[in-house]
């Protein structure tokens, strides 16, 4: 009897995909009144079962909308996207996926995705050239000689500077970029690729789950909530401190247990295929040339010009795109890469992520499915009402756990602030907590569901390592409930304070 493998990230979400068309059947459909402002006119547009109203965009028309939001947030363009309305719910008429919504939909989510596929692609191409040039074996060879002995403080290091970047400007898709470059550092310091994992994905799903000036959630939360963003700061600090010394802790432990002992690593069965699929990353005899410390300097300056783009200057995916691109041709030209084999080398190595771009698209596509069969805002009102009559510690991890869930569904941090927080956050002034506390709710739910959300980055992540979302339960699991734990216990305490 042969032996049952694990389905791929692809089969699990095209599984996921069909279980929510199947929700479309069974869960009731409805919308609530959205507002829009129109920067162009000065104004806002109430939509409302599909027809429209100009409001004027004044203090005046968010207090009669009960919409706490400051009115400079619209104006500044902090607020871009359509705010749900607050008692506002209707049901409406059902719009159930079938087959055919079913099959279109990865298209769909594709499409919709275009943006972050494109990052994913281009930065292939940019390790095709990487790669090319050698530059990574010298960067590594010298690497594995300067850390001989010490390869743990890779471990702090990058898992810190990754959390750093998720808790200030939320740091998630981008990490994509990192595991081709620094998996082949991990396994030359006799590390399995799970560890390498562990630091990226961890490192960033921590200081997302964090986020203390993040944008994206915590000042786009705290924003939609009618508070301003820096209240409940110190206690964000705080969590984000605690949290990421327990997850370089546990990554420590049992990165020291495959070390001493490869047997233990969760992917010991997968270490020669892992290994061959980036032992041409993996040279440590290659001397670092000044031409390929050059190179080397460029392609970190890469990463230095995005995160101070995307932080500072309001850069997005094209602009992001745009520095891998110009990243690329420098590199080709310090090479001395010709022309034709600068494209082929480029094309090759974007084909070498087209898996990963297509797991993307899948993910979106549910969705695609969610907001076409119009049960997204009823999950939102169902999920809504069912806190009441609860006391303070109840109601605060019920939230905790009902982001959790929604996030399955709207994996998009500032979706999700945007979409739920006109609507989460009047909740805490009936049990008698402050509105920050939802916003922590909405950011730690997120959060820790990010870790294992087949929805999210995860499966995209996996794919380019070739390692089984099973696999990644198994190591990840013991540190999902660890948090899970902490973090009750701190919005516990936080409501009683």
């Amino acid at each position: 009897m042969k032996k049952l493998k694990f389905p791929t990230a692809q089969t699990i979400l095209l599984i996921i995909a069909a279980l929510t068309a199947l929700l479309t059947w069974i869960v009731p459909s409805g919308k609530f009144d959205t507002l829009t402002y129109n920067k162009s006119k000065n104004q806002f547009i109430r939509t409302s079962l599909g027809k429209t109203e100009i409001l004027e965009a004044s203090s005046e028309t968010l207090k009669q909308l009960e919409i706490k939001i400051p009115l400079e947030k619209f104006t500044n363009g902090d607020i871009w996207k359509p705010i749900s309305i607050p008692n506002t719910y209707k049901k409406v008429e059902a719009t159930p996926q079938g087959i055919v919504a079913f099959i279109k939909s990865p298209i769909k989510g594709i499409i919709e995705a275009s943006n972050i596929i494109f990052l994913v692609l281009f930065i292939g191409g940019l390790i095709g050239i990487m790669n090319h040039t050698g530059a990574f074996d010298a960067g590594i060879s010298w690497l594995a000689i300067t850390l001989k002995g010490h390869e743990y403080v890779l471990i702090i290091l990058v898992t810190t500077l990754i959390a750093l970047g998720g808790t200030t400007f939320g740091l998630a898709e981008e990490t994509i970029a990192f595991y081709p470059i620094l998996i082949p550092i991990f396994l030359a310091a006799k590390y399995d690729a799970m560890v390498a994992l562990g630091c990226i994905y961890i490192g960033s799903s921590i200081g997302t789950m964090c986020s203390t000036v993040n944008p994206f959630s915590a000042i786009i939360a705290s924003d939609a909530a009618g508070i301003n963003w820096t209240t409940g700061l110190t206690a964000r600090i705080v969590m984000w401190v605690i949290g990421l010394t327990i997850c370089i802790i546990y990554i420590l432990r049992y990165a020291k247990r495959v070390k001493n002992d490869p047997t233990k690593s969760v992917i010991y069965d997968k270490k020669e295929e892992i290994e061959a699929l980036f032992k041409k990353n993996m040279s440590t005899s290659i001397k670092l040339t000044p031409k390929l410390t050059i190179i080397l300097t460029v392609f970190a300056l890469c990463f230095i010009v995005m995160v101070a783009g995307v932080s500072l200057l309001g850069w997005w995916f094209e602009e992001m795109i745009a520095v891998f691109f110009v990243g690329a041709i420098l590199i080709g030209i310090i090479g001395q890469i010709k022309e034709y084999t600068f494209v082929d080398i480029f094309v090759k190595g974007a084909g070498d992520l087209l898996g990963v771009a297509i797991i993307i698209g899948i993910a979106r596509g549910v969705s695609v499915l969610m907001d076409d069969g119009q049960i997204s805002d009823t999950m939102l009102y169902y999920a809504s009402t069912a806190t009441n009559g609860m006391n303070k510690g109840i109601f605060i991890n019920t939230m905790l756990y009902i982001y959790g869930g929604l996030s399955f569904f709207i994996p998009s941090s500032s979706g999700m602030a945007v979409l739920t927080m006109p609507i989460m956050s009047p909740l805490a002034d009936g049990v008698g907590i402050g509105r920050e506390l939802i916003v922590n709710a909405y950011q730690y739910g997120m959060g820790l569901f990010a870790f294992i959300n087949p929805t999210g980055l995860i499966l995209a992540s996996l794919a380019i390592v070739k390692v089984g979302y099973d696999r990644w339960l198994k190591f990840v699991m013991p540190l999902v409930i660890i948090l899970i734990i902490f973090t009750m216990i701190v919005l516990t305490v936080s409501a009683y304070l």
